[in-house]
């Protein structure tokens, strides 16, 4: 494909989650897919910070899993699907989520969507 030619994943302010990103992220998301057992979101609530150094999580990952800041998380490696796990313990959504990504509230966000979505352009 020439450089010239836009690649069809070239959507501004759009992370792609491609094989590199996975590997950065791996233990931060090992440890949001960690959440699906009761036992393991009983001992995360009991000590967030201890959890996430069970996982070996960067200090910057470590930071953004306990800040709730899902935009660093994503940035850092996290994939949206493995995020929301976490997003879910703290009873958000997926479209609270969609508004923290998109610079919009949650009902902003849903109203969007129910008007068949943003439009770029």
């Amino acid at each position: 494909m020439s450089t010239d030619t836009p690649s069809r994943f070239d959507l501004p302010g759009t992370p792609v989650f491609d094989g590199q990103t996975s590997r950065r992220g791996l233990r931060m998301n090992k440890l949001f897919m960690s959440l699906r057992s009761a036992e393991n979101r009983e001992r995360f609530l009991a000590d967030e910070a201890a959890y996430c150094d069970e996982f070996r999580l960067s200090p910057e990952q470590k930071q953004a899993v306990l800040d709730r800041d899902w935009q660093a998380m994503i940035d850092l490696g996290g994939s949206i699907f493995y995020v929301y796990k976490l997003a879910m313990m703290d009873g958000r959504s997926m479209q609270y989520l969609g508004g923290v990504f998109s610079g919009m509230t949650e009902e902003e966000f849903v109203a969007a969507m129910r008007a068949g979505g943003r439009r770029n352009g």
